[in-house]
């Protein structure tokens, strides 16, 4: 259930609805989880657009992107840790309809400390969330017609 934060000037993507559902489903994907409301409802992307003037670096340059993800501890091993770079960084490029914005986009991974996924008013360790997923999953499954 990541959270996902992108940080651009204004103006560099066009669409940044489809950007942030295309950067949440990404992610859900790359991770594996289950195909429930739980996760689905709960894997965001948000884009913020800041004035050109209030990011650079250090020449002076504000044509960068920064992605922060956020995710539960240990969510991501090595493998899935380079599949999300890559492919963020690849929607980042064609959202913003520029394929060298991959070489100026930062991708971030960082992790939330056990006990630290706050949801539903509860600070979840990754225990908790996989049992409500399993109850999620076993409900769901309780209520669908059988075949």
């Amino acid at each position: 259930m990541p959270m996902i934060d992108v940080y651009a000037a204004a103006d560099t993507f066009g669409d940044p609805h489809r950007l942030a559902i295309d950067l949440a489903t990404a992610v859900m994907s790359v991770e594996k989880v289950p195909d429930i409301p739980m996760f689905r409802q709960n894997t965001a992307a948000f884009v913020h657009d800041l004035p050109s003037d209030a990011l650079a670096n250090v020449d002076g340059d504000h044509r960068y992107v920064r992605v922060q993800v956020l995710t539960n501890d240990g969510a991501l091993d090595r493998e899935k840790q380079l599949e999300v770079v890559r492919r963020l960084t690849e929607i980042v490029a064609a959202a913003a309809g520029d394929p060298g914005l991959a070489q100026r986009t930062w991708v971030l991974l960082t992790e939330a400390v056990p006990g630290g996924w706050g949801l539903l008013g509860h600070a979840h360790t990754n225990d908790d969330l996989v049992t409500a997923a399993r109850a999620q999953i076993a409900e769901l499954s309780a209520t669908r017609p059988a075949d």
